[in-house]
């Protein structure tokens, strides 16, 4: 009986130990520079785009270099402790090492101009980073989760000019928008394997 129970028991084990819906979510690094998202998206009330530049014409969402920062840091707080790290690496031309919060398999391919240029807004896979001090992973990012949305994308679909608007709430019920929205714009999401899996 134990031969026979504690395998299934391990296989189980396993399978939840490595499953998105148990490791991931939550999933928060900690970064080579602190930066409050909460502060700088939500306070501030700079767009998304400003730093994460690709989104809208790229399969992958960039971060910021030490130039996009020094933008702003080289007049504002310059003296601080917090801005060190960024000073230290424009100095010296390195850039700096953030550490990727949302990371899918190499197996699975995602592209983020495809989504955000469909009017997916960012808070439907990223969550309310605007409120977030340290980002972290909200969602499973599964191939189910996934395929849930492609399967029924209207939920997630918002006129394009508020894509990025974290707090955006629509004026009409939010069904009958994500249908207008998917015939007006064509949206056919593919749930063949292919899409993701090339």
């Amino acid at each position: 009986m134990l031969l026979v129970v504690a395998p299934v028991y391990a296989v189980v084990m396993l399978y939840y130990a490595g499953s998105p819906r148990t490791t991931d979510v939550g999933y928060s690094p900690r970064q080579p520079v602190e930066y409050s998202h909460a502060l700088h998206a939500g306070e501030l009330g700079i767009d998304c785009r400003y730093c994460h530049t690709t989104v809208e014409r790229a399969a992958f969402a960039a971060v910021p270099s030490t130039q996009v920062c020094m933008n702003c840091h080289a007049r504002i707080a310059p003296e601080s402790d917090k801005v060190l790290p960024l000073q230290q690496s424009y100095s010296r031309g390195d850039p700096i090492r953030w550490v990727k919060v949302h990371d899918l398999p190499d197996y699975a391919y995602f592209d983020h101009r495809a989504h955000v240029s469909r009017g997916v807004g960012c808070v439907s896979c990223h969550g309310r980073v605007d409120t977030m001090e340290q980002v972290r992973q909200v969602e499973r990012l599964s191939m189910a989760w996934c395929l849930e949305c492609h399967r029924n994308p209207e939920p997630h679909l918002r006129p394009q000019q508020f894509v990025t608007v974290m707090d955006w709430v629509s004026g009409e019920p939010p069904a009958l928008l994500g249908r207008r929205l998917r015939q007006q714009n064509n949206i056919q999401p593919s749930t063949d394997c292919s899409t993701c899996h090339r």
